[in-house]
C-alpha cells in the first residue's frame, strides 16, 4: 500500500532569494487550499514553521483558510522544526532551537506539536538526531536523500534510527526515491518494486507534488492516484497522512531493522566548505547568542533589567532561518549570500551591543577590567582585552574571573635558514621560512608531533561532474599540489606572553594568504591566524598535518556529542568518508598519544593514513559564479596531547579556542562572582543557560561529552528551591531532589539533559 500525502517541498531560498519564498508559499498554498475544495479526500503534509509565519502575516485571509483545513484534517502541519535545516553544521543547541521555537509556534497555532520530524531534502544527518527529535516530543522521522548516495546504497527504507546516546526514532525513506512524486503509473510501479522492507512492512508513504520551487499537487495527480487505489501492477494506493502511516509502522516494530550512529550522505562533502562566510557568521552567532542567553538569565536572577523572551526569540530565529538546508551549506544564487551575510553581519552587531549592555547591568563602567566567562569551562589563556593589548586571565566556567600572571615566559628565537623557533614550557615549535610546520614537540611526552613538514597549504583542482557548490568529486584528491611557499616573514611579538611571526605567501593565480603562527604562555596549542584573500576558481585549498600517531579511526565533534569515523577506505563506505564534517574539532589518538586540531570558522576535515586535513576554502561557480571571492579570516590549530582527547579535555580546549571571554569592569554582581552552575565530572559539559520560555524559572541544558554512563553532579546554589527534569520543549517531566545546593542526574554516553529550575 501507498500511502499518498499531497506534498510541495518549498526551499526557503535555493535558486531563488528567501522574499521570493513568500510568494512561492502563497501560490503553493493557495493552490492546496483549493484543491482540498474540490477533492474532499486530498490531504496536504507541510513542514516549516518559519514558512507559515511568513504567510501568517503576509496574507491573513489565506492563512484562515489554512487553520480551517487543519481542523478538518485535510492540511496537515509537519516537522516540528523553524526551518528545514541543515543537520551536519548548526550546534546542539542550534538544532535545539529549531525544534523548540518550531513546536511551539505549531502548539501555539495550530493546538498540536508535530510527532514527525519532516527533513527529506538535507545532506547527512548527527548521530544525535533521534536524541534531539525525541527530546522534542518526536518520535519518528522521514527523509529522502540518502538515496542519493555515490558509493553505497541504503540497506533499508523502513527502519529504527539509533543515535549516539541508544535513542531510536522510527524513520522511514519513501522508496520512490523523491519528495517530488507526479503520481504516474510508472513512478508508481517503481515505488512499490523498490522497497527494501517489504518483508517487514507492507505500507510505504509516498509524496506527490511540486516541490523545490513549490507548486504542489496538481489535479491530474489526484485523479491518476484516485484511478490506481485499487488497479492491479500497481500498489494499492490511500490518501492517509504520516501519524497513520507511522502508527501502522511501529505495529510491526519489532520486525524493523536497526541502524546506528550517524547517516552519512556520500555527497554534497563540498557543503562544509562552500560560502565560508556565512558559516563564520554562523559559528559566531551560535556563541554569542548563547552568551545572550547567559547574560539575560544572570541578570534576572540579580534582579537587573533583561530582554524580554520574545525579543531573544526572535534574534535566534534570524539566525535559525539561515541554517535552511541550501543557506548555510553555500548551496544558493549570489542574491541569498548578500542578503544572508548582511543580516547576520547586522545580527552580530545587535547581539554583541546587547550583551554589552547586559554584562554593563552587572558590572560598572569604571574600575579595574574583568573577563567574563560565558561557557561551562574554566579558561586560563591569553585573551586580548578592550584596547587589544594581551591579558594573561583566569576566569571559572559562567563567571567574571581576573588578570593573572603567567606560569611561565613564550620565547622565540631564530635559527639557520630563516628558521624561527617558539617555545613555552609545554611546547617547542620550529618554522621554516616558508611558513611549514617543521617540528612541534609535546613536551609531556617528548614526542615529536609530526611525520613529515606540517601546515602545508595543498591546493586541488575542484571540478566536480554536477552540483558544484555542493560536491566535492572523490577525482580531485589525486589532483594535489602544494602552494608556493611563503616569499616573507617577519617576527611580530616576542613574548613575554605572545609569540608570533607572520608569513606571507602566493596560492594559486591570484590568491594570498598572511598567516600569523601564535604560541601563547602556559598555551598547549599552536594556533594559526589566517587572513585569506581567495580569488581562485575550481580551487580546493586544504591546510594539512603528517601526523606522527597510527589509528584505525579518528574523532570528530558533532552536535553534543563525538562520531569516530575511519582513517583508511577498506570498504567502499570507508572509501566514501574522505571528506566529513566536523564542529569545533578532530582528533586522532594512539594509545597514551594524540593530536586534536581546532577550528574556529571551518568545518571540513579529513583524517587518512596520518594526515590530518582542513578544508579552508573553495570556489565553485554555480550557482553563484562569485562564490568566496573576498577575504576570508579564521582561526585554526594544533594540540597535541598525552591520553585520548577525552582526558586531554579537548571539548573544553576547543570551546575556549571558540569563544573567547567578555570584558567588563569593576566589582561585578554576586551572580558573576563564583560560576552560576558547576557539573562534574569532567565530562559533563554545561552547554546552555537560559530564561525558561514561559517565565518560569531557567533553564540549564547539559550533556555528558565522552561516551560514557555517568552520574552527574550540578551545583546550582542556594537561591534554587524547585528543580524539575525537563526536554527541549521545557515540560516539566518529573521532580529533581536538591541537596545542599546541588542535584544528581544519572547520564548515558552523550545523554543530553535538560533541567528547569526556580
Amino acid at each position: 500500500t501507498a500511502f499518498a500525502i499531497g506534498h510541495a517541498h518549498i526551499d526557503t531560498a535555493w535558486l531563488w532569494p528567501i522574499e521570493e519564498t513568500r510568494r512561492k508559499c502563497q501560490r503553493t498554498f493557495a493552490t492546496a487550499v483549493a484543491l482540498m475544495d474540490e477533492y474532499p479526500s486530498f490531504r496536504f503534509a507541510c513542514s516549516q514553521a518559519y514558512q507559515y509565519a511568513v504567510i501568517e502575516q503576509a496574507d491573513p485571509d489565506l492563512f484562515a483558510r489554512i487553520k480551517a483545513k487543519v481542523k478538518r484534517g485535510q492540511w496537515i502541519p509537519i516537522g516540528g522544526s523553524w526551518v528545514e535545516p541543515d543537520c551536519n553544521l548548526p550546534s546542539g543547541e542550534s538544532l535545539s532551537r529549531q525544534f523548540l521555537y518550531g513546536q511551539r509556534y505549531f502548539e501555539r497555532t495550530f493546538g498540536a506539536r508535530s510527532t514527525v520530524f519532516w527533513n527529506p531534502d538535507v545532506f547527512g544527518y548527527s548521530g544525535q538526531l533521534p536524541q534531539l527529535m525525541r527530546e522534542a516530543g518526536m518520535t519518528r522521522f522521514l527523509t529522502q536523500k540518502l538515496s542519493w548516495n555515490r558509493f553505497t546504497s541504503p540497506p533499508h527504507h523502513s527502519f529504527r534510527w539509533r543515535g549516539l546516546d541508544g535513542s531510536e526514532v522510527v524513520t522511514h525513506f519513501p522508496p520512490a526515491d523523491t519528495y517530488n512524486g507526479v503520481a504516474t503509473v510508472e513512478e508508481l510501479r517503481y515505488h512499490g518494486a523498490n522497497y527494501k522492507d517489504a518483508d517487514r512492512s507492507a505500507e510505504a508513504m509516498y509524496l506527490f507534488g511540486h516541490g523545490d520551487g513549490g507548486g504542489g499537487a496538481a489535479p491530474e495527480m489526484i485523479e491518476r492516484l484516485a484511478r490506481c487505489a485499487d488497479l492491479q501492477g500497481v500498489p494499492r494506493v490511500e490518501t492517509r497522512g504520516p501519524d497513520a502511516f507511522f502508527e501502522t509502522l511501529e505495529t510491526r516494530i519489532d520486525d524493523l531493522a536497526i541502524i546506528e550512529g550517524e547517516l552519512y550522505f556520500e555527497y554534497h562533502r563540498g557543503t562544509y566548505t562552500s560560502q565560508a562566510e556565512i558559516k563564520r557568521l554562523n559559528r559566531r552567532l551560535e556563541g554569542s547568542l548563547q552568551s545572550l542567553d547567559f547574560l539575560a538569565t544572570a541578570n534576572a536572577l540579580a534582579g537587573r533589567p533583561a530582554p524580554t523572551r520574545d525579543r531573544i526569540e526572535g534574534l535566534w530565529r534570524v539566525l535559525l532561518t539561515n541554517q535552511f538546508h541550501d543557506i548555510l551549506p553555500g548551496s544558493s544564487i549570489a542574491e541569498v549570500y548578500a542578503r544572508a551575510n548582511l543580516e547576520l553581519g547586522d545580527l552580530a552587531q545587535d547581539v554583541d551591543r546587547l550583551n554589552g549592555e547586559l554584562l554593563a547591568a552587572l558590572g560598572g563602567a569604571r574600575g579595574e577590567l574583568r573577563p567574563v566567562n560565558t561557557i561551562g569551562f574554566d579558561c586560563a589563556e591569553v585573551a586580548l582585552d578592550p584596547d587589544g593589548a594581551p591579558r594573561f586571565i583566569r576566569a571559572p566556567a559562567f563567571a567574571a574571573g581576573a588578570i593573572a600572571e603567567a606560569t611561565e615566559r613564550v620565547r622565540v628565537t631564530r635559527g639557520k635558514s630563516g628558521e624561527v623557533r617558539l617555545e613555552n614550557g609545554r611546547l617547542t615549535a620550529i618554522l621554516t621560512a616558508g611558513g611549514a610546520l617543521k617540528s612541534l614537540i609535546h613536551h609531556a611526552t617528548g614526542r615529536e608531533v609530526l611525520a613529515g613538514e606540517g601546515n602545508r597549504m595543498v591546493l586541488f583542482e575542484d571540478r566536480p561532474t554536477a552540483f558544484e557548490a555542493w560536491d566535492i568529486d572523490p577525482f580531485a584528491l589525486e589532483t594535489a599540489r602544494d602552494a608556493p611557499a611563503a616569499h616573507a616573514h617577519k617576527v611580530i611579538a616576542k613574548g613575554p606572553l605572545r609569540a608570533e611571526v607572520r608569513f606571507e605567501r602566493r596560492l594559486g593565480a591570484a590568491s594570498t594568504m598572511i598567516q600569523t603562527v601564535r604560541l601563547d604562555a602556559d598555551s598547549e596549542h599552536l594556533e594559526f591566524d589566517t587572513h585569506l584573500d581567495w580569488r581562485e576558481r575550481r580551487v580546493w585549498l586544504k591546510a594539512v598535518f603528517p601526523i606522527a600517531a597510527r589509528s584505525m579511526t579518528a574523532t570528530y565533534e558533532t552536535a553534543f556529542g563525538a562520531v569516530e569515523r575511519p582513517t583508511h577506505d577498506n570498504t567502499d563506505a570507508d572509501l566514501a568518508r574522505y571528506e566529513v564534517p566536523a564542529h569545533r574539532w578532530a582528533d586522532l589518538a594512539e594509545p597514551g598519544f594524540g593530536v586534536s586540531l581546532l577550528s574556529d570558522a571551518r568545518y571540513g576535515f579529513s583524517v587518512h593514513r596520518g594526515q590530518m586535513a582542513l578544508s579552508l576554502a573553495r570556489g565553485p561557480m554555480s550557482p553563484d559564479r562569485g562564490a568566496d571571492i573576498g577575504v576570508h579570516r579564521f582561526r585554526y590549530g594544533l594540540f597535541p596531547h598525552t591520553g585520548d582527547w577525552r582526558a586531554a579535555g579537548t571539548v573544553g580546549r576547543a570551546a575556549c579556542f571558540n569563544r573567547p571571554v567578555l570584558w567588563t569592569r569593576g566589582e561585578v554582581a554576586p551572580v558573576l562572582r563564583t560560576s552560576a552552575m558547576k557539573a562534574t565530572p569532567e565530562a559533563v559539559v554545561i552547554d546552555t543557560i537560559k530564561p525558561a520560555e514561559d517565565g518560569q524559572g531557567w533553564i540549564v541544558r547539559l550533556y555528558e561529552s565522552g561516551g560514557g554512563r555517568t552520574s552527574a553532579r550540578l551545583a546550582i546554589g542556594p537561591k534554587v528551591t524547585k528543580a524539575w527534569l525537563s526536554n527541549t520543549l521545557e515540560d516539566r517531566l518529573s521532580p529533581i531532589t536538591i541537596r545542599k545546593g546541588a542535584c544528581q542526574i544519572p547520564l548515558r554516553g552523550f545523554q543530553i539533559a535538560t533541567i528547569r529550575l526556580i
